[in-house]
C-alpha cells in the first residue's frame, strides 16, 4: 500500500465511519427547550430552579446515533417507510422501491427532480431512481441530478424488464392503429410493434400510457407497460415479454438524506464522481489507483460539465482550439470500510480536481 503525506488539504468528499455515525442522528421535531413560561432573570423561584439545571439530565431520554445494529434491526419490509418515485403508480420505478421494501408507502412524483426535493424537504424517506437500464444505455438526466443534490445513495435494485401489450376488454390485435408508452419501451418493442405495423406515440411514462388508454376508452390503441399496470387501470394484457431482448434489466438508485454506515460483511459498491486536469494519461493514472489495489469497477460513465462544459488550448487570437471538461462517474467493488479503497480514494486525490463520495451501499443482484 502506498503512504501519503497526512498534511495534504482534502478535497474529496468522503466520510469516515465515525463521522458518518456522527451524521446519522435520529431526527426530532425540536430539540430546543420550551422558554414560552420562563420568568425573567432573578424573579425565579428557587425550586424551579433547581428543575431547570436538571433539564435533559436523563441521559436515557436523549435521542441516540443510529449503529450498525440499529440498522440491521429496521423492518426489512420497508413498512415504515415512504418512498418517492417518478411516474404513476404501475410504472417500473414503483416495481422496484416494493422490491426492496415490499411494505413501503408509494409516493409518485411528476419528474426525477420532484423526486429528489421529495427526499430533500422530509416528505418521503427515501427516492429509488433509474440509472441504467440494459439495452437503453444510461439515464444521463439522473448523473446530473445526483450531482447537483446532496443525497446518498444507500442502496441499489436490479429488475427485469418484462413489457406487456396492454388493451381495453375486448380489444383485439387487428383494432390496434396505435400504441403509447415511453421512448425507451417503445424502442426495446421495436420488432414487435413494427410487426403489429402500428403507430408509434410517446408518453411521459410507461404507466401514464396505460392511463391514458383506460381514461380516454381508446378502443384502437394499446400501451406498452407493466402486468401490474393492467391490474391497477383494468386494461387486459394481449401479448407478455414483447421487448426485443429477453435480458432486459434496469437498474434502481436508493437515495437518502444520510449515508449509511459501510460494512464488510456482504459485497459493497462504491460510487464516486471525480474530474482531471488535462495532460497524458491522465484518465488512465485515474483508473490505475484501482486496479493496483485489486479493486473491480463495475461502471465508467463520462458527462460534461454544464457550469465549464468548453475549456481554451490556447490564446491564438486566429482561432482557439476547445474541448470538453468531463465529469468521471465510476462505481467499483469495495466498501468504504476496507483500507485498501480508503487508499485507493485518496491516491486518486492526488490529481483529481474533485471528488466526492455518492454513497457505498450493499450490492443487489437479480432474482
Amino acid at each position: 500500500m502506498l503512504d501519503f503525506p497526512s498534511g495534504k488539504s482534502k478535497k474529496w468528499e468522503c466520510c469516515s465511519v465515525g463521522a458518518l455515525a456522527q451524521r446519522a442522528i435520529t431526527p426530532v421535531e425540536d430539540d430546543r427547550p420550551d422558554t414560552s413560561g420562563l420568568e425573567p432573570a432573578g424573579a425565579a423561584d428557587p425550586t424551579q430552579d433547581d428543575q431547570s439545571k436538571g433539564f435533559h439530565k436523563d441521559l436515557s431520554l436523549l435521542p441516540k446515533p443510529l449503529s450498525a445494529a440499529d440498522l440491521l434491526s429496521t423492518p426489512n419490509d420497508g413498512s415504515r417507510v415512504r418512498v418517492a418515485y417518478q411516474g404513476l403508480p404501475g410504472a417500473y420505478s414503483e416495481a422496484a422501491a416494493l422490491k426492496r421494501y415490499p411494505k413501503c408507502e408509494t409516493v409518485p412524483c411528476d419528474d426525477f427532480e420532484a423526486a429528489f426535493k421529495a427526499v430533500e424537504l422530509w416528505l418521503v424517506d427515501k427516492a429509488v431512481l433509474p440509472i441504467e437500464n440494459s439495452v437503453g444505455g444510461s439515464i444521463h438526466r439522473n448523473y446530473d441530478l445526483l450531482l447537483r443534490h446532496r443525497l446518498h445513495i444507500v442502496g441499489e435494485v436490479q429488475l427485469q424488464v418484462n413489457h406487456c401489450l396492454l388493451v381495453l376488454p375486448g380489444t383485439r390485435q387487428e383494432d390496434l392503429k396505435r400504441v403509447l408508452s415511453h421512448p425507451q419501451a417503445l424502442a426495446q418493442c421495436e420488432m414487435t410493434l413494427m410487426k403489429l405495423g402500428v403507430i408509434r406515440v410517446s408518453a411521459e411514462d410507461t404507466a401514464g400510457a396505460a392511463q391514458i388508454v383506460a381514461s380516454n376508452n381508446l378502443r384502437d390503441t394499446g400501451a406498452v407497460a407493466s402486468s401490474r399496470a393492467a391490474e391497477i387501470y383494468g386494461l387486459n394484457i394481449l401479448a407478455e415479454k414483447i421487448q426485443d431482448d429477453d435480458d432486459n434489466i434496469t437498474r434502481f438508485l436508493i437515495l437518502a438524506r444520510e449515508p449509511i454506515i459501510p460494512g464488510t460483511d456482504r459485497p459493497y459498491k462504491t460510487s464516486i464522481v471525480f474530474t482531471l486536469e488535462e495532460g497524458p494519461g491522465m484518465l488512465f493514472k485515474a483508473l490505475a489507483v484501482f486496479a493496483l489495489r485489486g479493486i473491480n469497477l463495475t461502471k465508467i460513465e463520462s458527462r460534461p460539465q454544464r457550469k465549464r462544459p468548453l475549456r481554451v488550448v490556447d490564446d491564438s487570437n486566429k482561432g482557439s482550439a476547445k474541448y470538453f471538461d468531463y465529469l468521471f462517474y465510476i462505481d467499483f467493488e469495495a466498501s468504504m470500510a476496507e483500507p485498501r479503497a480508503q487508499h485507493a480514494l485518496g491516491h486518486l486525490q492526488e490529481f483529481a480536481g474533485f471528488l466526492r463520495v455518492l454513497g457505498c451501499y450493499p450490492s443487489d443482484g437479480i432474482q
